[in-house]
């Protein structure tokens, strides 16, 4: 009987010890997403804007699988660092290239600390303040995103008036995500801002130590706010712009 434990034993031990490391190995790499923006089905909601305005958009963005740009997530268990995968996108046919805006949204979960750094309306800020993570409602929804078995989540966005789905990884437990977005059990492997008005799909996950690479860039003459600042900001914008029934969304983040 003995001489039967050992080995059954010795297995388990081996067994706890890879999931252990397996685990460890999960909680530390870099997440390709693949960010589409569908212009007409955002601008077809919005009642301000005039039928001439919609049928400009739905023209110019023909493409139903929507405007694609490539971003990237930088994770260790404590840390996040979010923005482009580069400097500068191009189109799918290769003609045209163009600057990306400034984009660098850091979390520091240990501290409670976020910094983030965008471009916007001219020009860039620095918005600095205590780490704060939606209110989440976790789903029972359960679906397979790039290997990872997922938990769908819900939240609102009280400022642009939006319903956001997360789905997240339990199996990498590291409370990161995309865009401004935080705070669940496990990473965000998607993100559906305003029901499907903008999908943030994982295109790849490659766990690796990239501690030393979570670097916020260094900026000339940043406009600095609180997040109060930051979301005071984008209201008063928001109304203007609605109020001389233009789209707010071509200078601000949707």
């Amino acid at each position: 009987m003995t001489r039967l434990l050992k080995p059954v034993l010795f297995t388990l031990l081996l067994l706890t010890t890879y999931l252990s490391e397996a685990q460890t190995n999960q909680t530390e790499g870099v997440v390709l997403y693949t960010r589409r923006t569908f212009w007409p089905k955002i601008t077809a909601r919005m009642t301000y804007l005039s039928q001439e305005q919609k049928d400009r958009a739905a023209n110019t963005w023909k493409n139903e699988e929507g405007s694609k740009e490539k971003m990237k997530l930088t994770f260790t268990p404590t840390t996040s660092l979010y923005g482009y995968e580069s400097e500068s996108s191009e189109s799918e046919d290769g003609r045209y290239t163009w600057r990306n805006r400034e984009l660098a949204l850091f979390r520091d979960f240990a501290n409670e600390k976020q910094v983030d750094i965008e471009e916007m309306l001219g020009k860039v800020y620095v918005v600095e303040d205590s780490l704060r993570a939606p209110s989440w409602k976790i789903g029972n929804q359960v679906r397979e995103i790039a290997g990872h078995m997922c938990i769908n989540a819900t939240t609102t966005d009280s400022v642009k008036d939006q319903v956001l789905t997360a789905w997240f990884a339990q199996d990498i437990p590291v409370s990161a995500g995309p865009e401004r977005i935080c705070g669940l059990p496990g990473l965000i492997l998607e993100l559906d801002i305003n029901n499907g008005d903008v999908i943030i799909e994982t295109a790849s996950i490659t766990f690796k130590p990239v501690a030393a690479d979570i670097k916020l860039p260094k900026v000339k003459k940043p406009k600095k706010l609180d997040e109060k600042g930051y979301e005071t900001m984008l209201k008063t914008y928001i109304a203007e712009q609605i109020k001389e029934q233009q789209n707010p969304y071509w200078e601000i983040r949707y």
